[in-house]
């Protein structure tokens, strides 16, 4: 189930090694810089077979970062 989290609260996710960490900027973005263990799959690939290869069983974490 989605939910919002905090700074505290993904802090407190991270500690968990299972966490899996998502960058969904696109690939030249993500190069640029990325939190440490982030994976990228750009938002517009995001589909099914994007994702086939994460635990469903860990937490995931979906990020994106903007300096709008």
């Amino acid at each position: 189930m989605p939910k919002d989290v905090d700074v505290r609260q993904l802090r407190k996710l991270l500690e968990d090694e299972r966490t899996q960490l998502i960058e969904v900027l696109p690939p030249d973005e993500y190069e640029e810089e990325h939190l440490p263990r982030a994976i990228n799959i750009p938002l517009k690939s995001l589909n099914r077979e994007a994702v086939a290869s994460l635990d469903p069983s860990s937490p995931t974490v979906v990020y994106c970062w903007d300096d709008i």
